[in-house]
C-alpha cells in the first residue's frame, strides 16, 4: 500500500514539473504562450446574438484569430478541450474610479475666489485633470473585477463639476500598464457634484452647478474663437477634450433629466450614468435620446417585523424596494440604450445577485449582455476589439460551466489580452450533491457543495451534525468527521477517489485504526424533491409581482394622467372677483381648458354635470411666495446669483404639490431663497400633479427674480460671516455695483462690438430694459425705501415686496412707486426685524390703494391661505370679496396673469375650485380643484385612494417578510422627516 501511494505522489510530482515548463495554469495552456491556442468543443457567445455550439475559438498574442464551428487548427497549437463549457466575451464596465486613489477633503472655510493661476475663474472646473497622472493599477481590485466577470474597465477621477479624462484600462494581472493600457483618453467626465478637495463656495446647489456649467460652455466658445488673450488651460483642455465621450454622473431619474437640459442647450449628447429609478418617468427619459450607464444597487427589502415602525414606511420607499429591479427591463422594453456598472455598489459581491434579480424581474439575457459588452464597447468607439469574440478582437474572454446568468453556473476562468486569470479549476470534477452511506452500523448523509474551489461538507446521522473537515484535489477526497458519541473526541477518516462526479470510492479508518472499504453513491432526487423543483420554477415563471407606477410615482399618483373634461357645474354660489361679484345659483360650463359660460340653465350635451347646489365656486388659489416642489431654493455661493434659476429644479414628486391642490392652490411662484441680495431666477408653476417637471412652468411664463434685504443677506446668524456684504450699507452698494455692471455690459451688447456672453449680467440687464420683474424679501421701512430709491435711479420699478411685515410704515411711498405688497396675515416677532409687524399690515396698505396678497412663504400655511386671507376681515374689515382677491385675483396680478388667470371670466384658464362651505370658512374644503377643465384633486378620489394605499402597503409588507423569511437580508425601517424648504434654507449641496 505504501508503495502504491508512493509511486503514485512521484507521478504527480513529475506531472507537477512537467505543467511548470508547459502547463503552468489550471487550463492547461503556456503563460507566455506566443503560439496559436485552441479552445474546442465549446458553446461559443461570439456576441450577445451569435452563438456557436461545438465551436472553435483560436487565440494569439492576446487577440483573437479565428473562431467558428469548422476553423483549421495550425500547426503546433496547444489545444485546450472545453467539451460541455462555454465561452463569453468578457464584460466592460464603462464607469469605474479602479485605481484612483479617493481624493481627500480639503480644509474648513469657504473660498470665493480661485486658488489656480492659469486655469478656469472656478476650482471646480477641472477638464485638465488627466486620470493617468495618479492612476495606480490594483491587483487585488483587479481580481475581485474578474470574479464578476469584467476584463476591461473605464476609470476616471471622481472629484469636481468636471472632472477630467478617463482612461480604458484592461484588468491584466500579469502585464505592465504599458500593455494593459487600452486608450489612456477615453472620457470627458462631468457631475453636479462639488469637489471634495476644494473649498470653493460657489456653487452650493444643484441649479448652482446647471448655471456654472452653462457660463463656461458660453466661455469655451468665446475662447476658441480668441477673443481671450489671457491663456485658460481649463478652457483648452475643454475644447480639447469635446471629441471624446462626454459621460455625465447625475445619479437620479430627475438629475439624469437636467443634465441633459444643460447638454441640448449646447448640441451635448451626454452618456448619463443614471440612479435606477427611470422607470417613473420613462417616456421623458426616452426623450433625451442618451444611452443610460445603470447602475443595479437594488433596495434590500425591510425588516417590518414591528408594526408600529413599518407603519412609518413611506408607499414611495416601499415601491421603491419592488419596482426597481424592473428598470432595465422597463428601459430595454421602451428601446432606451444602456449598459451596466458595478458603480455605487457597497460590495462589489452583490453586482451577480443585483443581475440575477433584474433578470428573473423580466429583463432578456440576450440584452443584459449587451449591456455588458456590445453597448459599452461602442459607446467608447472600441467595438472592433472589445465586446464580441469576433477576429481581431482582444483575447477577453470567460470560460463558464453553462449560462452565465444562471445561478448554478460556474466562472472558471477570466482571460485578459490572451492572459488566464484562473477562479475555479475547471478540470476538477464536480462532486456537489448530497450521499447516503452505512458505517459501522450507522447511517450518515454526506452534503458537499462549493468542491470546484472552496469545498464544503455537512454530515449528519441521525439527527446530529457532525464536526467535520474536508480537503479535496486532483479527484482525491479527504473527509475528517467526529463520531456520533459526543462523550468521546474520536475521529473517523475517509479518503476516497471519484472517477465521474457521481460516486465516491475509497478507504476509511475507524478511531481504532481499522480500515474498511468506502463507497457512497450520490443520490438521486425523489419524484417528492422533483415535483418541489417544479414547483419552484413554475413558481420562478410567474410573472414577478410590481407595484404600479403612478404619476407621480408615490401615494395619491395617477395610474394614468388626468385628461381635460367638458364640466358642468350647476346651481353654485360664483365668487367671479369681476364686477359682476358673487352670483347666486349660477352654473359654469367648462370647456377646452377654459371657462366656456357662466350664467343661469346652462347646458351640453357632452359635460359632465356636476350638481353644485350650496357650494361655492372660486378661481383657483395663487401664492405668490412659495418654495415647495424645488430641489434647492438657495444658491448662496456668491452675493448674486442671477444666473441660476428654480425651473431647472423644480421637483414633480413633492407631495406638497397634492397637499396644496387639497386646499385649492392652482398655481404658485417658487422663489429662490433670501442667501444673497441678489438670487435666483423664479419658476411660476401649475400645479399639475403628475406631469413631469418642465410641463409644471407657465407657457410665456412671465420673467421674475428674487431679491432680499435685512438680516439673511448680511448674514447676521451667519457662522463664517465672510462674505460681502456684512451690513444694510454693503446690501445697498452690491445692487448698484451689480446695476452698472450690467448697464455697461447691456451697452456694449446693443453696440453690436463682439462681447462675452455672461448669463448673470444677461439676468440684470432685463431688469434695467423691464423685461424681467423683482419680487423682492423685506421686513425693515428703510432698507425697502433704499432700494425703490435704488431702482428709480436706474430708471425702473419694483414689482412685489414680499413679507414687506413693515409696508403699514410707507405705504403711500409704494403706492407712488407702483410697487406691490405680498404680506403674511399675522406673523411677527419671530426675528428682530419683525417686531414691529401687526396683523392690520395688509388692510393698510390695500386700503393705500396698494395691490396686496396674502403669501405663504411655508409649506404648511399654503395649504389654508382661504383661511389665512379670511384673518384681514378680522384685522382691518376688508371686504369679503376683497379679501378672497388677496389670494386670487391680487396674486395673478402680482404675476403678470391676470389675464389668464385669478377670477372667474369667460375666456379664461378653467382653473376653479369647488368648496363645500363658503369660501374663507375654517369649514370649507376643497372638493375639486381643477387646472384648465382637469381634475387634479377630487375629495372622492382621495378617499378611495387612502384605502388604496393601506391595500397596497399590506401587500408590499407580506412580501418582505416573505424576504426575511427566505434568510435573504432586510434593512431598518428609519423614519424620515420631510424638510420643509423656505428662505433661509441652505442647501447641503456636495
Amino acid at each position: 500500500m505504501i508503495k502504491v501511494h508512493l509511486r503514485l505522489l512521484i507521478f504527480m510530482c513529475s506531472f507537477s514539473l512537467f505543467a511548470q515548463d508547459y502547463f503552468p495554469s489550471n487550463s492547461g495552456v503556456i503563460a507566455n504562450n506566443s503560439n496559436y491556442t485552441a479552445f474546442t468543443n465549446a458553446t461559443i457567445h461570439v456576441s450577445p446574438t451569435e452563438v456557436i455550439e461545438n465551436g472553435t475559438l483560436i487565440i494569439k498574442e492576446g487577440k483573437v484569430v479565428s473562431v467558428g464551428e469548422s476553423v483549421n487548427i495550425p500547426k503546433n497549437t496547444t489545444i485546450i478541450d472545453l467539451s460541455g463549457k462555454t465561452i463569453y466575451p468578457s464584460f466592460i464596465d464603462i464607469y469605474t474610479t479602479f485605481g484612483v486613489t479617493k481624493p481627500k477633503r480639503g480644509g474648513n472655510g469657504p473660498q470665493y475666489g480661485a486658488s489656480r493661476s492659469g486655469f478656469y475663474w472656478n476650482d471646480l472646473i477641472m477638464p485638465e485633470q488627466d486620470v493617468m497622472a495618479s492612476f495606480k493599477y490594483d491587483s487585488k481590485s483587479a481580481s475581485e473585477m474578474h470574479k464578476l466577470g469584467f476584463g476591461v474597465v473605464n476609470t476616471h477621477m471622481p472629484d469636481g463639476i468636471v472632472r477630467g479624462t478617463g482612461a480604458l484600462i484592461a484588468l491584466n494581472n500579469d502585464a505592465d500598464n504599458s500593455m494593459r493600457v487600452v486608450d489612456g483618453e477615453t472620457t470627458q467626465h462631468l457631475s453636479f457634484s462639488k469637489s471634495v478637495t476644494s473649498r470653493q463656495s460657489y456653487p452650493s446647489s444643484i441649479m448652482g452647478s446647471m448655471a456654472l456649467l452653462r457660463q463656461m460652455y458660453n466661455d469655451a466658445e468665446w475662447y476658441a474663437d480668441g477673443n481671450i488673450d489671457t491663456k485658460d488651460l481649463s478652457l483648452e483642455a475643454l475644447n480639447g477634450n469635446k471629441n471624446l465621450l462626454q459621460v455625465f454622473e447625475a445619479g437620479s431619474r430627475a438629475n439624469l433629466l437636467r443634465a441633459d437640459k444643460v447638454g441640448d442647450a449646447f448640441n451635448i449628447q451626454y452618456v448619463i450614468v443614471g440612479g435606477g429609478d427611470e422607470y417613473e418617468r420613462i417616456n421623458e427619459v426616452k426623450g433625451t435620446n442618451a444611452t443610460v450607464i445603470l447602475p443595479i444597487d437594488f433596495k434590500l427589502a425591510y425588516n417590518v417585523d414591528n408594526p408600529f415602525l413599518a407603519g412609518t414606511l413611506s408607499l414611495s420607499d416601499m415601491r421603491s424596494w419592488n419596482q426597481e429591479p424592473h428598470n432595465p427591463r422597463l428601459l430595454a422594453e421602451n428601446g432606451i440604450n444602456f449598459a451596466l456598472t458595478t458603480y455605487g455598489l457597497k460590495s462589489k459581491k452583490t453586482f451577480s445577485s443585483n443581475l440575477m434579480k433584474a433578470i428573473e424581474s423580466g429583463l432578456s439575457k440576450q440584452k443584459a449582455l449587451e449591456a455588458l459588452t456590445t453597448i459599452p464597447a461602442s459607446l467608447l468607439g472600441k467595438s472592433d476589439v472589445l465586446g464580441t469574440l469576433k477576429t481581431g478582437s482582444y483575447a477577453n474572454f470567460l470560460i463558464t460551466s453553462g449560462d452565465i446568468f444562471e445561478k448554478k453556473t460556474k466562472l472558471y476562468e477570466n482571460w485578459v489580452q490572451g492572459t488566464p486569470h484562473v477562479l475555479e479549476n475547471m478540470n476538477i470534477k464536480d462532486i456537489d450533491g448530497n450521499y447516503n452511506f452505512k458505517l459501522a452500523g450507522n447511517d450518515y448523509k454526506l452534503t458537499i457543495s462549493s468542491s470546484t474551489s472552496k469545498p464544503n461538507a455537512k454530515l449528519e446521522s441521525g439527527e446530529k451534525s457532525l464536526g467535520t473537515k474536508i480537503n479535496y484535489a486532483n479527484d482525491w477526497m479527504n473527509l475528517t468527521f467526529k463520531t456520533a458519541d459526543s462523550t468521546k473526541k474520536e475521529y473517523i477518516r475517509i479518503v476516497a477517489n471519484t472517477t465521474k462526479g457521481n460516486s465516491l470510492n475509497g478507504k476509511v479508518t475507524l478511531p481504532n485504526g481499522n480500515t474498511l472499504s468506502f463507497y457512497a453513491n450520490k443520490t438521486k432526487k425523489k419524484d417528492s424533491e422533483k415535483d418541489a423543483d417544479k414547483k419552484k420554477e413554475k413558481e420562478k415563471a410567474k410573472e414577478p409581482f410590481i407595484s404600479p407606477i403612478t404619476y407621480p410615482n408615490l401615494a395619491y399618483g395617477f395610474t394614468e394622467k388626468p385628461k381635460a373634461e367638458t364640466l358642468l357645474f350647476k346651481n353654485a354660489t360664483i365668487w367671479t372677483n369681476e364686477k359682476d361679484g358673487v352670483l347666486e345659483n349660477t352654473d359654469v360650463l367648462i370647456k377646452d381648458g377654459k371657462i366656456s359660460k357662466i350664467g343661469k340653465n346652462l347646458s351640453n350635451k357632452n359635460a359632465r354635470v356636476i350638481d353644485a347646489t350650496g357650494k361655492h365656486i372660486t378661481a383657483g388659489i395663487i401664492d405668490e411666495h412659495s418654495h415647495i416642489a424645488a430641489a434647492s431654493i438657495n444658491e448662496g455661493g456668491h452675493n448674486s446669483s442671477a444666473e441660476v434659476t428654480i425651473e431647472d429644479v423644480l421637483d414633480d414628486e413633492d407631495i406638497d404639490i397634492y397637499r396644496n391642490l387639497a386646499g385649492g392652490v392652482t398655481s404658485i411662484q417658487i422663489l429662490h431663497g433670501s442667501a444673497n441680495p441678489i438670487g435666483g431666477r423664479s419658476a411660476i408653476i401649475k400645479l399639475k400633479w403628475g406631469e413631469p417637471a418642465d410641463d409644471l412652468v407657465y407657457n410665456n411664463s412671465p420673467k421674475f427674480i428674487k431679491f432680499a434685504l435685512g438680516e439673511n443677506v448680511k448674514q447676521s446668524r451667519s457662522r463664517t460671516n465672510s462674505r460681502f456684504p456684512q451690513s444694510r450699507m454693503g446690501v445697498e452698494q452690491v445692487f448698484m455695483d451689480y446695476f452698472s455692471r450690467a448697464k455697461a455690459y447691456d451697452n456694449l451688447k446693443k453696440s453690436g462690438k463682439p462681447y462675452r456672453k455672461d448669463t448673470e449680467m444677461e439676468v440684470i440687464a432685463e431688469i434695467l430694459n423691464k423685461e424681467r420683474f423683482i419680487s423682492c424679501h423685506s421686513y425693515v421701512q428703510s432698507e425697502i425705501n433704499m432700494l425703490m430709491k435704488v431702482a428709480e435711479k436706474f430708471d425702473f420699478n419694483i414689482n412685489t415686496f414680499t413679507h414687506i411685515l413693515e409696508g403699514y410704515k410707507v405705504a403711500d411711498k409704494m403706492k407712488a412707486h407702483g410697487v406691490g405688497g405680498s404680506t403674511f396675515s399675522d406673523w411677527w416677532a419671530y426675528k428682530y426685524e419683525v417686531n414691529d409687524a401687526i396683523p392690520y399690515n395688509a388692510a393698510i396698505m390695500h386700503n393705500a390703494g396698494v395691490t396686496v396678497a396674502i403669501n405663504s412663504d411655508d409649506a404648511e400655511m399654503s395649504r389654508r391661505l382661504n383661511q389665512e386671507a379670511a384673518k384681514s376681515v378680522k384685522y382691518g374689515g376688508i371686504s369679503e370679496e376683497d379679501a378672497l382677491k388677496f389670494v386670487t385675483l391680487n396674486p395673478a396680478k402680482l404675476l403678470h396673469l391676470d389675464d389668464r388667470v385669478g377670477s372667474l371670466k369667460v375666456g379664461k384658464d378653467a382653473d376653479v375650485v369647488l368648496w363645500s362651505d363658503h369660501p374663507l370658512s375654517i369649514y370649507a374644503k376643497a372638493e375639486k380643484t381643477i387646472i384648465e377643465g382637469v381634475t387634479y384633486f377630487d375629495l372622492a378620489r382621495d378617499i378611495q385612494m387612502r384605502e388604496a394605499i393601506k391595500k397596497e402597503k399590506s401587500e408590499l409588507i407580506n412580501l418582505m417578510l416573505q424576504e426575511k423569511n427566505k434568510g435573504l437580508k432586510t434593512q431598518p425601517v428609519k423614519k424620515k422627516e420631510k424638510v420643509l424648504l423656505h428662505c433661509d434654507t441652505i442647501d447641503l449641496h456636495n
